[in-house]
């Protein structure tokens, strides 16, 4: 009886060593399976971040600030004014720099008006010596005569003399003159033009006392008041523009082997957890590693040296889409998971990156109508 006990009991535990092995090996199989087909070809960290553009909001001239238009956490768009600063003092000096222009124009048109009466100066000039040189012709031929005076004959060749001199002097008159216009028109001349960059700079002062978002954002960090005066180049608050964010994941050196440029990332925010998986792609890689970039570079070439695994920012791209489902806020701490099973893209770009600044051609044009009204007005008085 005890031995069939015995007998039955032995059977079940092989049995179920036989059952716990299979087990074991269909467990070991399958994740060797997954591990060849997908596992090896992942890289993962926790150690990333959400980042993105951070405007500084900084005035281009000193003043009083009067008006001061959003708060923090406000959604502004490009162009909305911020702050604006007490115009009074670049409203005198756009003022006077208009009035300096009109008054250089109406210098310089008189310019060219007396090239032609100096010219006329000058042909008159030319006559009066030609008419003096005759009448001391005319009286040297008679001085045989005994009719003509040596008195008359010495005062007709003064009256030459003087005319000679007259017409020289109209000459070098109308050679400076025409120095001062030659080879350009009114409204190129160079203290035209001088004056019209005076009026540029008065008027650009004039617009910079209102302050306007360069870029569609968030304000953060507002830190001006009103009543304050603000110096050129201090920051009044930061812009952040929450659909341009990316993520910097930090990977050690061991998982960069087979990183490229372009293979798929998927990411998941500590905020909203696993229920919303980001999708994304490796833009870049860092120039070199953190510890290359820190306040204080590590001096492994002194005293005694720890190897420690660096670790190299890894630049992904998001889903725009995404990203404007489930909005994400910069600093906010990511775990990235990249697949680096397509090998085709470079480690590097290699190629130069083309960027294009906003420029503000309202306000040149505004400038140019204002400087081509003035020079018009002025002109056309003479």
């Amino acid at each position: 009886m005890e031995k069939t006990e015995k007998s039955t009991s032995n059977g079940k535990r092989t049995k179920m060593l036989i059952i716990f092995t299979m087990v074991f090996l269909l467990i070991g199989g399958g994740y060797g399976v997954y591990w060849a087909i997908v596992a090896r070809y992942i890289e993962k960290t926790d150690n990333a971040y959400v980042a993105g553009n951070i405007v500084q909001i900084t005035p281009l001239t000193s003043g009083k600030v009067i008006s001061v238009e959003v708060n923090d956490t406000d959604y502004v768009a490009e162009g909305t004014v911020l702050a604006k600063l007490d115009k009074a003092d670049a409203e005198i000096s756009l003022r006077e720099a208009e009035a300096v222009l009109a008054q250089t124009v109406r210098q310089v048109t008189t310019l060219y008006t007396n090239d032609g009466a100096l010219k006329s100066v000058v042909a008159q000039r030319e006559t009066d010596l030609r008419k003096a040189e005759k009448d001391l012709s005319r009286r040297q031929s008679l001085a045989g005569t005994g009719a003509i005076s040596n008195e008359e004959i010495e005062h007709a060749k003064d009256a030459v003399a003087s005319a000679r001199k007259a017409l020289l002097t109209a000459k070098e008159q109308m050679k400076v003159n025409r120095n001062l216009i030659e080879n350009t028109d009114p409204d190129k001349h160079p203290e035209v033009e001088k004056a019209a960059a005076r009026l540029r700079e008065a008027h650009l002062a004039w617009e910079r006392t209102v302050i306007k978002a360069p870029v569609s954002g968030y304000i953060a960090k507002r830190n001006v008041q009103l009543g304050q005066w603000v110096n050129t180049g201090e920051p009044l608050m930061a812009l952040v523009p929450l659909d341009q964010v990316w993520v910097d994941a930090n990977f050690k050196e061991t998982q960069l082997r087979n990183m490229r440029i372009g293979q798929h990332v998927e990411l998941v925010s500590d905020m909203l957890g696993s229920r919303v998986k980001y999708h994304g792609t490796i833009e870049g890689f860092s120039a070199g590693t953190g510890a290359v970039f820190s306040l204080i570079p590590a001096q492994n070439a002194t005293g005694n040296w720890i190897k420690v695994v660096q670790r190299l920012a890894v630049r992904i791209t998001l889903d725009k889409e995404q990203l404007a489902d489930n909005p994400l806020q910069i600093g906010l701490s990511m775990e990235a998971e990249v697949n680096t099973e397509n090998l085709g893209g470079k480690r590097l770009t290699g190629t130069e990156t083309e960027h294009s600044g906003n420029s503000d051609t309202q306000t040149e044009e505004d400038i140019s109508s204002v400087i081509g009204r003035i020079i018009t007005a002025n002109t056309d008085r003479q």
